[in-house]
Order: structure tokens, then sequence, then C-alpha cells
């Protein structure tokens, strides 16, 4: 019989980072086991149904205990992630189906997620409970596994990378640049903001306003280029308005209104120059198309990509002044060929390094909670109902 895979992460629509890390890690498991039946606990399940190419949703956070249970004990094995979902105020509610499937001894497994900041004293012994009970755990961010070690996780962790590394790319058309008012025919650089957030608690949102300001109008009178905001969550829109609103060439800025998929956002960062982004996932699409990238870090997993693509001499602090920043810009745009260059070099292995997270969550399958050693990882050849929506 195939297996049945349960998913439980930040899905639903709310960000295309993890509309991204779905998707990647749907197209993993289906390549290693073609006829798997995959579970998705949702916090918007018609919309996870009608975007992603799984066989059950679940609203997750509506579902009631009775309701979880039945669909858990359908299970060989739960996925938790990927992506950055153990952070303060957030880890126990995402870890609340991780509880019920340890209580019923299924195995569990963590899908390179990305963990932090964890200060409270409740987050971090409900984050260690939960992750020294699984079967396995791999992380993105070298940062998520010396974490896990502080707050006490006991069994083995290895760090893998991001699923949406491995995201295949949809073209983005003249076309559809023309529907968002953008000239298909003008050099375009992309910008990506966020709001502070529990995921950014040291975010000094006011300073960065004035920063991406003076960097797009900068952009637009030094490249003569036209500036492309990307909203990669629904909130974004608020803080890129707020920055175009201290643009003094405004009328050279672009706020993407459409509904798109992870997919076509990528497609559309090969087509920008280069990208200053903070959103993790606008600088991994970007990246994965050979666009040249300068990230204004907010978090440590953004640090780590920097760092692990070679390219952390392309890095702001947050605080920074912004001539400091424009001098980076300017030696990325005189360097931008060998930053491509870098980035070539590493990213296969960080790809292989994602290839490996499918393969260690399968092998887990048959394994209850609590073990004590990562499972060896079997071969793609070894691996060889209706939706459903409370």
């Amino acid at each position: 019989m195939p297996p049945v895979v349960g998913i439980i992460g930040s899905y639903g629509g709310l960000n295309l980072g993890d509309e991204a890390i779905l998707a990647s890690v749907v197209d993993q498991l289906r390549s290693l086991e073609p006829e798997i039946e995959i579970v998705v606990f949702s916090r918007n399940a018609e919309h996870t149904r009608m975007r992603h190419a799984v066989d059950r949703t679940i609203n997750a956070r509506t579902a009631l205990r009775e309701q979880v249970l039945p669909e858990l004990e359908r299970l060989d094995m739960l996925l938790l992630g990927g992506g950055g979902i153990l952070y303060d105020r957030e880890a126990r509610v995402y870890l609340r189906e991780v509880q019920l499937a340890h209580e019923i001894g299924l195995p569990t497994f963590a899908y390179a997620v990305g963990i932090g900041p964890l200060s409270h004293v409740e987050e971090r012994a409900a984050v260690r409970d939960g992750l020294n009970r699984m079967a396995g755990i791999t992380v993105r961010e070298v940062s998520a596994k010396r974490l896990c070690q502080e707050i006490g996780v006991t069994i083995p962790i290895e760090v893998t990378a991001d699923p949406a590394l491995l995201l295949d790319p949809m073209p983005f058309t003249d076309q559809m640049l023309v529907r968002e008012s953008i000239p298909p025919d003008r050099r375009l650089i992309g910008f990506s903001v966020r709001e502070r957030g529990g995921a950014a608690p040291d975010l000094e949102k006011a300073r960065y306003h004035e920063v991406i300001a003076d960097v797009a109008d900068f952009c637009v009178r030094r490249y003569e280029a036209d500036a492309v905001f990307v909203p990669m969550e629904r909130i974004d829109r608020n803080e890129i308005h707020q920055v175009i609103a201290l643009m003094e060439q405004s009328d050279r800025a672009h706020v993407l209104r459409g509904d798109y998929h992870p997919r076509e956002i990528m497609g559309l960062t090969e087509r920008f120059s280069f990208v200053a982004g903070m959103r993790l996932h606008f600088l991994i699409f970007a990246a994965v198309m050979g666009t040249p990238i300068v990230a204004l870090p907010y978090a440590p997993k953004v640090q780590d990509l920097v760092s692990s693509l070679g390219v952390q001499e392309y890095m702001n602090a947050g605080d920074a002044r912004t001539g400091s920043f424009l001098a980076t810009l300017d030696r990325l745009w005189d360097n931008r060929t060998a930053q491509r260059a870098a980035i070539n070099e590493r990213l296969p292995a960080l790809q292989q390094l994602a290839r490996r997270t499918p393969l260690h969550a399968l092998s887990v399958i048959g394994r209850g909670p609590g073990v004590d050693t990562m499972p060896s990882i079997r071969t793609g050849e070894d691996l060889a109902n209706p939706p459903l929506s409370f």
C-alpha cells in the first residue's frame, strides 16, 4: 500500500515563501513515491486544495481534537514543516498535531524547519519536548541546529536546506508585466520588504522604511531603472506603500497586485537586473534564477542563506546608514557577473542538501516517536479520496 503522509505548516495562501515550500515538498515526495497520499493540515484548507496537488486538506486552526485524531490515525507519518514555524507565540500552535501524533504512536519528522526566535520559556520547552520525541529532525540552517542544542534537543539533527531551492519556475511574461502596468522594455530592480512581526522582533521599522525608499530612489536615478516591489505576504503591501510614500521617484515604483503562484514570482525575479530584499524566499527565488542579490537581513535565516551562497559581502544590516547600503549596491552592480558565478558554484550543493530531506523523511515510516538515532537513508528505488475540509 502506498504511504499516507501528513504535512503541517504555515500553508493556506498567507505567504508565498511557505506556498513555495509546500509545492516543492509535494513535488519531491511524489518524485520518490508516485502513489503517495498527501494530507495537508492547512490554515486555509480550500486554498491548499485548489493550489496544490494534494489528496486531502484539513483546517488545522479550526478543527477540533476529535476531528483531527481520525485524520492522524490514517497516516503513516506526520511531517512538521518546512519553513520557519517554530518561533515565539506560534510554535505551540504548530506542535498541536505533533503532540497528538505522539499520543497515538505516529512517527513524526521535522522537515527542513526554521527555528527561532525562541525567547519565551514556555515556547522553548514545548519545542524541546516536541522535537525530542520525533523520529528524525532536519533543519534548514546551522543557526537552527545551534538553537535546538541550546534549548536541550538531544536527538541527532541534520542541517539540510530550504525545499524552495528545488522549486521549478514558471515564466512571467511581457503580457503579465503589462497587466501590472510595468514597462517590459525598461530595466527593472526588485524589492522585498516585511513587517516587524514575531519572526523579526529586532527590526527597526521606521529606519528601514527610510533606507529602502532612499535605495529605490538611488536605483531609479543611478541605473535608469523602475523599482518593482513584490509582496510575499499580504501584510507586506502596507509596508511597501509606506516606503513608496517616502520616495522622491515614486512614479517609477510599482507594486505587484495580482495573485500569483510562487513559481511565477520565481520567474519574475529572472527579469530583474538585481534584487534588494528582506524576505528569505524572495532572495532564494532570485538566487535560483541567477539574479544578483543584496540582502537586508532581519533574522539569522537570511544571514545563513547569504553566507551559504558565499555572497555575504552583499549584505547590509537593517540599521546601517543609507550611504553604506548604496555603496553595497554599486559594488554589486560592478561585480554582478562575479556574484552570479559565486552563487552558481554553491547552489548545486545546497540543492543536493535539500534533496536529502525527503529521503530522510520517507525512511522514518514505520518507526515510532522517540527514536534516538536518525534512520539510514534509502535510495529512490527503495522508496519506490476527494479532498476533505473541516
